[in-house]
């Protein structure tokens, strides 16, 4: 399969992992969004389901376990090179998730990964959804 030009769209998840007034973002070494805080997460294997993709991609992110919940939104990513053909096409389902335990360890798919608070988000180059939806998240009670 082929990020890049992808022959058709590519199913991925994003993963709001909430920790008290904190949520997890990662900043990202890959197109598209490459050098911009993101949400962790990642295309969904064969077989798997969005929750079980959700998991094994902040696992293997970050080191953290979660427990993944409730499809906070579904979001379509296409981007356009110069001539107009679609160089990505992600259809990315955002979903909540509770940290569970484990120590933060971004790995190497990754340029850094952090706890950030909702103040903290205006000093950061978030992707716009992802800080739609840390907001959202952290308003809850």
């Amino acid at each position: 399969m082929h990020r890049e030009y992808p022959e058709v769209p590519i199913v991925a998840v994003g993963v709001v992992v909430k920790r008290g007034r904190e949520v997890l973002l990662v900043r990202r070494l890959n197109e598209p969004s490459r050098g911009r805080w993101s949400l962790p997460g990642g295309v969904v294997e064969l077989g798997e389901t969005v929750r079980e993709a959700a998991w094994r991609e902040v696992q293997e992110e970050c080191g953290l376990e979660v427990e993944p919940g409730d499809v906070l939104a579904v979001v379509e990513s296409i981007v356009r090179d110069e001539a107009g053909r679609v160089r990505f096409h992600y259809v990315i389902i955002d979903l909540l998730a509770e940290y569970v335990g484990g120590e933060l360890a971004p790995a190497s798919d990754i340029g850094d990964a952090r706890w950030v608070r909702e103040e903290e988000l205006a000093e950061l180059d978030v992707t716009k959804k992802a800080r739609e939806l840390v907001r959202e998240v952290l308003k809850q009670p």
